[in-house]
């Protein structure tokens, strides 16, 4: 049997180790290679994570940002509808004064004229004023304006309401006999005579200083048979219908409507 001398054996756990050792450095290195995967992956998903944090971090910061906008809108339209409160409170204290004071102008006396209780309007028949498809006044119409006019203006140009009264306005109307536009030309001629008259110095219905204040604010518009009056049953009152109104809009209703306009569209979005 031949045995194996010592430099054999020396050779054999050299390779051994060796060996050995290379098996172990290529262990290490797939585990290296693993624990780098591993650990790109997980650099990459917290990276993932930390870009889905800072998203909603900035979808929350947006939504808070919304939150306070929207708390700014709902404060400034409160203090908008506080203002406009008064406004519409200062109006509606006023034209109910005005219509009881032409309400108390007018009661018991010989001129027979009503006073709207919503609107303070006066609706004259135009019988009184004018013939059958005419707009010259009559003589009878003349003497009706000259004890109406004084009385009514009087009180629309008092100190204590002038100042709100932004326009004075004679509307003329018309029966639905004929055309629109012949009842158009009509209603105006006969708005535009009772307006004539009442700004006609000559004629000394008004003193100077109330004609001073009148002709910047009276207007006078023809409505042909746009707006006819009905009786009981539902029908055409065709009297009723023949008519001149007198209106009168307060100096801030305008702004007031353009006000509630802007409102209502912010309050719609």
């Amino acid at each position: 049997m031949m045995h194996k001398n010592k430099r054999e054996y020396d050779n054999e756990e050299t390779t051994y180790w060796l060996s050995y050792s290379d098996m172990m450095a290529a262990l290490l290195l797939v585990f290296v290679l693993i624990i780098s995967f591993t650990l790109m992956q997980a650099k990459k998903l917290y990276e993932e994570k930390e870009s889905e944090l800072e998203r909603q971090h900035t979808l929350l910061e947006e939504k808070q940002q919304k939150l306070i906008d929207q708390q700014k809108l709902l404060e400034s339209q409160q203090e908008l509808l506080e203002s406009q409160q008064e406004k519409i409170d200062k109006i509606i204290g006023v034209r109910t004064d005005l219509i009881e004071a032409l309400k108390n102008e007018f009661e018991g006396s010989d001129l027979k004229v009503s006073v709207d209780p919503n609107t303070g309007a006066i609706t004259l028949d135009s019988s009184i004023l004018f013939d059958v498809n005419k707009y010259d006044l009559k003589p009878s119409g003349e003497v009706f304006l000259k004890d109406f006019l004084p009385r009514y203006l009087g009180v629309l140009l008092k100190p204590s309401f002038k100042r709100y009264v932004s326009e004075i306005i004679i509307e003329g109307h018309t029966d639905t006999k004929g055309t629109y536009m012949h009842n158009l030309e009509l209603s105006q001629d006969r708005a535009l005579s009772v307006a004539r008259f009442c700004l006609d110095e000559e004629s000394n219905v008004l003193s100077e200083v109330q004609l001073d204040e009148l002709r910047p604010i009276l207007t006078a518009n023809g409505r042909s048979y746009s707006d006819p009056i009905y009786d009981e049953a539902g029908m055409i009152d065709m009297d009723a219908s023949r008519r001149v109104e007198f209106k009168f809009r307060l100096a801030d209703e305008e702004m007031v409507e353009e006000m509630m306009a802007i409102m209502n569209d912010s309050f719609e979005r």
